[in-house]
């Protein structure tokens, strides 16, 4: 596997303050343009394809070798992740905490722990992998966008031109290894985190929001939640500019990103 990125360094403040965001399923690192465009002011922002996404190639190995490959290509730094991205970078956050100085997920779980519902959300994500493959990216955004999950998302802030960048290859394979269902459950875990952690959730994203909670719960003093009012499942295309505001009060509180 190897990742595509873009670096973006900071119009003012120090070089060394780094913040890395990561997309979610379908889209490229173009969707996070918005929310770098609030925070490059004062912090070196990288933004990353994730395997199976724009530039980056299709992934060839599991959940926790595509997460030990983002910190590699994103560096010591805070990582901003949402939904499969923010799911890489709980990952990268318990196997490297020596890269993660703090840590956001937005509308990110840490994956699915009954093992009756784990395989079941195999065989979901299968045939939506098969169906990509089948009737190729441009018919599966209209199905994928459809979801529920996305119901207070406008099409025009969905980014879908740049969705289209993607292949049926590459989204496939992403589904296969990366998907929910293929990923080892982390709730046991969520107490070994080392860095401060945001848990963000859109105020109409019940599901998520209620997730959120249970991981702060879960994780203990080092966590907090934020709800971005009048979003839904994509905050950070939605609110951009609140979600901005609520990753740099948490960044300033926490110290900031850790110096590269």
């Amino acid at each position: 596997m190897r990742l595509h990125l873009v670096e973006e360094l900071p119009r003012h403040g120090r070089p060394a303050e780094r913040v890395v965001l990561v997309h979610g399923f379908t889209q490229t690192l173009a969707s996070m343009e918005p929310l770098a465009a609030s925070l490059h002011d004062r912090f070196g922002v990288i933004r990353i394809d994730l395997p199976g996404h724009g530039g980056s190639t299709p992934p060839d190995e599991g959940f926790a070798e595509a997460a030990a490959l983002l910190g590699e290509s994103g560096g010591t730094a805070a990582y901003v992740g949402y939904s499969l991205g923010g799911r890489l970078c709980l990952r990268l956050a318990l196997d490297r905490p020596d890269l993660v100085g703090a840590l956001v997920l937005v509308g990110a779980s840490p994956g699915i722990s009954d093992p009756a519902e784990r395989a079941a959300r195999v065989a979901s994500d299968g045939e939506l992998a098969a169906e990509v493959e089948r009737i190729g990216v441009e018919r599966f955004l209209d199905h994928w966008l459809s979801n529920p999950l996305f119901a207070t998302l406008p099409p025009r802030l969905a980014g879908r031109a740049d969705r289209l960048a993607n292949t049926p290859e590459g989204l496939a394979a992403s589904l296969r290894l990366h998907g929910t269902g293929a990923q080892e459950p982390l709730w046991d875990r969520l107490g070994e985190l080392r860095p401060p952690v945001l848990l963000v959730a859109g105020g109409l994203d019940q599901k998520f929001a209620g997730l959120a909670e249970r991981m702060a719960a879960a994780i203990g003093p080092s966590a907090e939640v934020a709800v971005v009012a009048g979003a839904g499942h994509a905050a950070h295309l939605e609110r951009p500019t609140e979600l901005a505001a609520l990753v740099r009060d948490f960044l300033d509180r926490a110290g900031g990103p850790p110096p590269t």
